[in-house]
């Protein structure tokens, strides 16, 4: 087969992610790696699918083990407050209080930013992606971390029935990491951060499609 190419064969479907709003958890570990995977799935899901900047909601956590606690607790705060009505359910900024940095103080706020978070969309997240970078070390960490990791992701979906998106590289080394960020030195690698963008979109609309 000459002509195999490997990665994520385009939906032949229009995939309008106008409607959605979308939930990115990342790392902080590895973080030069982790933010352009990051950069991807918001091209990706602005760019080709339309998705409304303002509705793409960032959150960040220490490191990939935390990734499942942190996606299964925002996503129930969004459906709580959607549920609830909630006149002042954020857009993007922090979910988790004081996990990261504080939120910008009155004096740093202004008219537009206010303007911003009244358009950005008040519904429970229609997909979640979250996003890290693990690279092998000498230990058994690594294998205990990926294992967890991806149990722990997959479960998040399964028992909320939100479509959660696998975004974690587990690489043998830091030049696997940066191919697959799309950062590697020759410019031969591709940013599956898109592939992660497109696959939230695709997925938020097949949950949401009536069948």
């Amino acid at each position: 087969m000459d002509d195999f190419h490997k990665g994520l064969e385009p939906s032949t479907n229009l995939q309008d992610g106008s409607n959605l709003r979308i939930l990115i958890v990342h790392t902080r570990w590895n973080s030069a790696i982790v933010q352009g995977l990051v950069a991807g799935a918001k091209e990706a899901m602005i760019q080709q699918h339309n998705v409304r900047p303002e509705n793409i909601v960032i959150e960040s956590v220490p490191g990939a083990y935390e990734l499942p606690f942190a996606a299964k607790k925002l996503l129930e705060i969004s459906q709580i407050k959607a549920a609830d009505g909630a006149s002042d359910l954020i857009g993007n900024v922090n979910l988790l209080e004081g996990l990261n940095s504080p939120t910008p103080s009155s004096s740093n706020t202004s008219e537009p930013v206010a303007s911003s978070k009244v358009q950005a969309s008040k519904k429970a997240f229609d997909a979640v992606i979250c996003i890290g970078v693990l690279i092998k070390g000498s230990t058994m960490h690594f294998e205990y971390i990926c294992e967890a990791v991806s149990q722990g992701i997959m479960r998040v979906g399964l028992d909320s029935g939100v479509p959660v998106i696998f975004g974690v590289l587990t690489c043998l080394n830091e030049q696997q990491a940066l191919s697959r960020s799309g950062l590697d030195k020759e410019g031969k690698g591709h940013n599956h951060g898109l592939d992660w963008g497109s696959g939230a979109v695709e997925m938020a609309l097949l949950k949401n499609r009536g069948i």
